[in-house]
């Protein structure tokens, strides 16, 4: 007989994934991508774009990585935190069939299912955003990142991949390789709320976890 998982270790999991999302943005955010910009050229400089092109040959070291390890990271914790306010709810749910009114301890040494459902459930909206939020805003971001890649650098009417000289100023996908910076710095912000969420789950799941106080739970018969 397959025994599955109990509530209190996939908690444990998934708040451990929310800490790991959180170390990985902190590193793209403060680390790795600043570290990609330092003395970055300005458009008017004839290096610059050799260093746009530099630069969308290395994003995809981040964005496919991401796309690749920590995506499903930030939707297993969605599954996780989910089923544990599941848990919790029926736990609560139950108590409250049985008593009408029952005062239940909030998780001590790790039993989730005693812990208010409703954060648990915060805790998997978090995740929720920060899955939604690199879909529709950090994905756009990535692919013009990425576009970088294909500017086509011009000298004397020949085409040169070492962007020594005059460059086109569109990259693939009409990228405009003039903006490479700003793109780069906006990917930098936008990628705090990737930081933020799992941030706010984690916290959230450990102090359901950890913590140890008594909540009235409303009756709900089931």
């Amino acid at each position: 007989m397959v025994t599955l998982p109990t509530p209190d270790a996939i908690a444990g999991t998934t708040i451990a994934f929310s800490f790991i999302l959180l170390g990985n943005a902190i590193t793209q955010s403060f680390m790795g991508v600043p570290a990609l910009l330092v003395d970055f050229p300005r458009p008017s400089s004839p290096d610059h774009p050799r260093a746009a092109r530099l630069l969308g040959r290395q994003w995809p070291v981040f964005w496919q990585v991401g796309n690749v390890f920590f995506r499903p990271i930030s939707t297993l914790g969605i599954l996780g935190y989910g089923y544990t306010a599941f848990s919790a709810w029926r736990y609560a749910s139950a108590m409250a069939a049985n008593n009408g009114w029952h005062t239940a301890l909030v998780p001590v040494h790790g039993q989730v299912e005693r812990g208010s459902w409703k954060v648990w459930g915060v805790c998997a909206v978090c995740h929720l955003i920060t899955v939604v939020h690199s879909a529709m805003n950090m994905q756009p971001l990535n692919a013009k990142l990425e576009g970088l890649s294909g500017v086509e650098v011009v000298d004397g009417g020949n085409k040169r991949t070492d962007g020594v000289a005059g460059a086109s100023n569109k990259g693939k996908g009409g990228v405009d390789v003039s903006l490479a910076e700003y793109y780069a710095r906006r990917w930098i912000k936008l990628n705090l709320v990737r930081a933020l969420m799992p941030l706010v789950a984690g916290s959230l799941g450990l102090w359901q976890s950890l913590g140890a106080k008594e909540v009235a739970v409303k009756g709900v018969v089931v």
